[in-house]
């Protein structure tokens, strides 16, 4: 079982001390990624709940220590360059963030190579599990302080809050603060040797929930964003509260009652000024490693840059997605920025230019709910191993599913797309043919008023590995104004059924196909074949058989059977209670299965030979696959809420939502089940077992000929053996992967002699074995155990005669 499509962004990311490698809370483990060619390189693999936050410990550019913490309430101490855990402090309470500001304003020199620092302090905001959620006013947020040292939690709480909020700490490590609200709570950091737990806060106000902070990294100076894109800048924060008799950092005195600009009421600030160029909330503010510029960003993708001097801005534009996190190096002239779309750009700095991006798998977005139920999750290249997803900005990602990585994307609508824009365009549908070399889609243009609605019918071609697919042909309104339902490719020729809700189904042919002579065409393209309706029904689904020579088109609540070739109606079988949304052949075209949804949903399987329903049952099904070569065929399926909850009588469905059911076509008791969390919105598909990179995962054995894949609602995704020994709960866990060497080269005898061959006992064992006899016996004469050959004197004489030609001699 190996699982991927985690999120990259679901908490800044940290570099290395040498800025070569940037570590990245990925779910449960910490991938390890190199900075100058984008491929992952190691991973972390300790948690059991999501890591929130990844510090890398300072030091000497050899070192490679990190702290890691988790929702699972540990805390882990890493040498990340042999992933090596050589600590775990458990507290247990989730943790959702972590600062350890005795790392930070501190020179290199001064740290330990071997060893922690004396009593290093990490500062915690937790949740305190024993208050209700439910209750009125539950304070469930707290920032507490634990010593790093001694494995310990110190002192009490220093504040609470309704939610767990992300802590800050200065570049200098000075001060620490939250957000809460329309507050900012900031504290100064007592010296390590200091008596006191923490020193007081001070709360500075806004008239707007705040969403990010910043410090200045050598001014007391902090910055803030809010919901409506504006920042405000505090000069001078804590000068009566944090100084020491009266006197302040800059010389002046805590009793100054000279007029304080943007102050509001008695907060502690010497002035407060405010930008606003941002049309929404603020997600992403930090000063620049020199304190001259302060860089921010929201959901309009662009990364403004302002100089703290003057308010003058210049613009990193066009990002595509709205941003999440701006990461510094120890190196000034690299830096990370995190995306929306699951997406870490490495930048250069200060031109802000992107040198290079890890790609995740394509989060899930919303379409407007009209569009909902005709909207395709996701098309399978079952041979390739690959997976293609809609994406917001009018693209198809192809996602490597046993690489975990992106291989390439496909603008469909050429169009930049603005985040936060309201939507215009949807791409509905996306399918593939069997071998992987074309991709049929289809994108709806909403109207405006009314006036100017569209819909547009896509064939695309590729020539090579990497699927870089090219339009070949472009067909508007190819079923007048009525929405296509379906889509679906011949298994072996260049022929495509697209389904309508205007009551028809039109089968297109590519030029090759109908041309006479065998050369293809310089430029070929599609036309439409043949057209096909029953009674004026929708045509709501569609499929081919195996060998291509039946074609299956569900008329709403009937199935009909069609020769493609001669577009005649052959047979029409069944009457289901709801309209049928999905149709496929299992095995060698004897079944058909159909799923139908609605208020009465089914899952029917029609024997092919009987023409009649051979069994069904009343599920609501999500998505269904079958295999290529068997009569197999997995569903998912939804379970009931009071079966889901928490007051279900079967321990292994708590907390569950769904479960996928393996059947064979031609008994009702399905083979196996496996229950799954998220199974709304998620999608199935059997693989061909024969790829490279899971044989490389495979210790032992054969690989099997037919794996299955389960990809969640948010894009996660496992893939497993369905007929192996599998237990009965599918575990979205990090697989270990088959991770790209490191860009700092070979050690050791690799160095200066390369890489040893693998030992491989079974191709070893397979030179062992008994072989027929040489046509050159020399060469194996003297092979074997020194305690099993013949004595010498027999094996030179036999030696010799291998050397001698024979001849035959006739006596007169």
């Amino acid at each position: 079982m190996i699982g991927g499509g985690k999120s990259y962004v679901s908490a800044p990311p940290a570099f290395s001390t040498d800025a070569k490698r940037l570590l990245v809370c990925t779910g449960t483990v910490v991938s390890i990624f190199s900075t100058s060619t984008g491929l992952q390189i190691a991973s972390l693999e300790a948690h059991n709940a999501l890591v929130t936050s990844v510090i890398v410990v300072p030091g000497n550019k050899a070192l490679s220590f990190c702290w890691t913490a988790s929702l699972d309430g540990t805390l882990r101490y890493w040498d990340f360059a042999v992933a090596e855990l050589m600590k775990t402090i458990d507290i247990k309470m989730p943790i959702f963030s972590m600062v350890i500001p005795s790392f930070l304003g501190q020179p290199e020199k001064g740290m330990q190579e071997s060893a922690l620092p004396v009593h290093v302090f990490a500062y915690l905001s937790v949740e305190n599990t024993q208050v209700q959620a439910n209750a009125p006013k539950a304070l469930r947020g707290q920032i507490r302080k634990c010593d790093l040292t001694e494995s310990r939690l110190g002192g009490g709480v220093f504040a609470e809050t309704r939610e767990p909020e992300v802590i800050t700490v200065s570049p200098s490590g000075k001060f620490f603060g939250i957000r809460n609200k329309r507050k900012i709570h900031i504290w100064r950091v007592p010296a390590i040797d200091s008596k006191l737990l923490v020193s007081k806060k001070i709360t500075l106000h806004h008239t707007r929930n705040l969403t990010v902070l910043a410090f200045h990294p050598t001014k007391t100076i902090v910055a803030a964003g809010d919901v409506s894109g504006r920042i405000l800048t505090w000069r001078g924060f804590g000068n009566r509260t944090f100084s020491d008799g009266g006197k302040l950092e800059n010389g002046t005195s805590k009793n100054n009652e000279e007029e304080r600009p943007g102050v509001r009421g008695d907060d502690d600030a010497d002035s407060c000024t405010t930008w606003h160029w941002h049309p929404a909330g603020i997600n992403v503010l930090s000063f620049s490693s020199d304190g001259a510029y302060l860089y921010s960003g929201g959901v309009e993708g662009v990364l403004v840059v302002w100089q703290l001097d003057t308010g003058k801005k210049k613009f990193l534009p066009r990002i595509g997605s709205p941003l999440l996190y701006l990461t510094d190096s120890s190196d000034p002239s690299l830096s990370s920025i995190s995306c929306a779309d699951n997406q870490i750009h490495i930048l250069k700095m200060p031109l802000m230019e992107i040198v290079k991006s890890i790609s995740g798998i394509k989060l899930p977005y919303s379409v407007p709910e009209i569009y909902e139920g005709i909207c395709n999750r996701f098309a399978f290249d079952h041979t390739a191993g690959l997976v293609a997803l809609r994406t917001e900005n009018y693209r198809i990602q192809f996602y490597s599913l046993f690489d975990d990585r992106e291989v390439s994307e496909v603008q469909v609508w050429e169009r930049n797309h603005q985040p936060g824009d309201e939507i215009r365009v949807i791409v509905t549908l996306v399918c593939l043919s069997g071998d992987g070399s074309m991709m049929s889609t289809v994108e709806v243009k909403l109207p405006e008023e009314g006036l100017g609605g569209l819909v547009c019918l896509k064939f695309w071609a590729s020539g090579s590995q990497n699927k870089n697919f090219t339009m070949s042909t472009i067909v508007y309104e190819p079923h007048r104004d009525a929405g296509i339902s379906s889509l679906a490719f011949h298994p072996t020729r260049r022929m495509v059924v697209s389904s309508s809700y205007g009551g028809d189904f039109k089968i297109w042919v590519c030029s090759d196909e109908i041309q006479q002579k065998r050369e293809a065409l310089q430029h070929s393209g599609w036309m439409c074949h043949a057209v096909g309706s029953y009674k004026k029904k929708p045509m709501t689904a569609a499929a081919f058989s195996a060998d291509g020579s039946v074609l299956a088109v569900a008329a709403e609540t009937v199935i009909t059977l069609w020769d493609p070739d001669n577009n005649a109606l052959v047979a029409v079988i069944g009457e289901a209670q709801m309209p049928i949304v999905t149709l496929s052949f299992a095995g060698k075209s004897e079944y058909l299965v159909s799923v139908s949804q609605g208020s009465k949903p089914q899952l029917s399987v029609w024997s092919m030979s009987k023409l009649s329903e051979f069994w069904s049952y009343k599920l609501h099904i999500e998505d269904l696959t079958c295999a290529p070569d068997s009569s197999s065929f997995a569903v998912l399926a939804l379970l009931p809420k009071s079966s889901a909850g928490m007051g279900s009588n079967e321990p292994s469905l708590v907390g569950k939502d769904g479960v996928i059911l393996l059947f064979n076509a031609t008994d009702p008791v399905p083979l196996t089940m496996w229950s799954v969390r998220k199974a709304k919105g998620g999608g199935l598909a059997f693989l061909n077992g024969n790829q490279h990179s899971f044989q490389y995962n495979i210790l032992d054995g054969k690989p099997p000929q037919t794996l299955l894949v389960y990809m969640n609602g948010d894009h996660e995704y496992v893939i497993f053996d369905p007929y192996g020994n599998e237990t009965n709960e599918l575990s979205l866990t990090k697989r270990e992967s088959h991770v790209a060497l490191d860009e700092t080269g070979q050690f050791g005898y690799a160095s200066i002699y390369g890489e040893l061959p693998r030992f491989d006992l079974k191709r070893d064992q397979a030179f062992l074995a008994p072989s027929a006899p040489s046509q050159r016996p020399w060469e194996t004469l003297f092979s074997g155990s020194s305690h099993n050959l013949p004595p010498l004197t027999k094996l030179c004489s036999e030696f010799m005669e291998s050397l001698l030609e024979k001849r035959t001699a006739t006596v007169e």
